[in-house]
């Protein structure tokens, strides 16, 4: 049973409270853990479904709207009156007669409504039907709105940094798990069983562990077949991450399973006859599964930073798969910094899902700390 000071509650609650629970009541303690638990739950609810959350279509091209800036969201209209509710200008296009530079001035004689729970382009939701309402959509199918501006094709960068949050913010959840399957069953072998067995899987580990992470991520993605369809790439590329996700998470379990082999419990499901596989997975992995819980949450983060460098890099998720990595390649070159430095909204989105899932890692941690006070 974790130990936690919960100054906040009644003594006789706290006494007959559940493990999980006294872990909730100190994790709600932790403001910056509450703000990123619902920011957390936010990100991925936009990634459930994303083709809700965005505007335009992702993949539509616009030869008018190339490096088309960011467009501002009015509330209150004083021009003809007073009204309120959101609206934008629709930017009109001129070019410099010398340099023949593109420059795009709001037109203030236009108004485009926006309408809330509005109709747009076609989506799938989870792939059972499909639908045309968005969260919030131009009222002018013919003026459609830029938040985040348009890349160098005039595709809309704010609906794909959401399309985009879909893959980034799944292959984290996917390599995790694969990392925690190999590493509790990994781990969990060898301190259970300890000799020879647990020699040999801690000398495995210590070759893992030594390898340099980058060269070996980017040696095994430029090893995959530039011609495999998207779905093939985004598998391989978890499986690669994953592999080398393990052994760190392995270390841990095998730690905790050779001290609590010799606890008592243990003991006694042994003299009642119960199978080494209910010890295990019934007995053992519960007394620490808080700290497995906050170890996951804390390596959601390291996943995606590790597709973003890699489809960055040109070496992991290819065109026209969307992700944040992939996104942030059209920031490579001088041109996109000085013209269209709104193309490095997908790196701001990076930011935010790392710094929610870090803190909400910290937070899972400190409350199933069983030393905290």
């Amino acid at each position: 049973m974790v130990d936690i000071a919960i100054t906040s509650i009644q003594p006789d609650r706290a006494a007959v409270a559940s493990q999980w629970q006294l872990i909730w009541w100190a994790f709600r303690r932790h403001r910056l853990a509450m703000v990123a638990l619902w920011v957390t739950v936010a990100m991925y609810l936009v990634a459930l479904v994303p083709g809700f959350f965005a505007i335009n279509d992702p993949n539509q091209q616009n030869a008018r709207a190339t490096f088309h800036p960011p467009q501002p969201i009015h509330l209150i209209d004083t021009s003809n009156g007073f009204s309120i509710g959101p609206y934008f200008h629709p930017l009109k296009l001129t070019r410099d007669p010398q340099t023949l530079a593109a420059i795009f001035a709001e037109d203030r004689s236009r108004k485009v409504p926006i309408s809330l729970l509005g109709r747009g382009y076609d989506y799938s939701v989870l792939g059972l039907f499909n639908t045309s309402i968005h969260l919030f959509a131009s009222s002018d199918p013919r003026q459609p709105i830029y938040l985040f501006g348009a890349d160098r094709l005039g595709r809309d960068v704010y609906s794909r940094v959401i399309q985009g949050a879909q893959i980034s913010l799944s292959i984290g959840l996917v390599g995790v798990f694969i990392s925690l399957m190999l590493g509790i069953i990994l781990g969990g072998i060898s301190g259970y069983y300890g000799g020879r067995l647990d020699f040999v899987m801690q000398r495995i580990i210590d070759f893992v562990l030594s390898l340099p992470t980058i060269p070996i991520w980017l040696a095994m993605a430029a090893a995959l077949p530039q011609g495999w369809p998207a779905t093939l790439q985004y598998m391989m590329i978890t499986i690669i991450l994953s592999l080398t996700g393990w052994a760190q998470l392995a270390r841990v379990v095998r730690g905790r399973f050779l001290s609590l082999r010799t606890e008592e419990f243990v003991a006694a499901a042994r003299l009642d006859g119960v199978s080494e596989g209910r010890i295990i997975f019934r007995h053992m992995l519960p007394s620490f599964s808080s700290h497995i819980i906050a170890s996951v949450t804390l390596a959601v983060p390291a996943m995606i930073l590790a597709e973003t460098s890699l489809s960055f890099l040109g070496l992991g998720l290819q065109p026209p798969t969307i992700s944040w990595g992939v996104l942030l390649r059209e920031a490579q070159n001088i041109r996109s910094i000085a013209t269209a430095p709104w193309l490095f909204m997908p790196g701001l989105a990076v930011v935010v899902a790392v710094m929610a899932l870090n803190l909400l890692g910290d937070g899972l941690r400190d409350a199933a700390d069983p030393y905290n006070k």
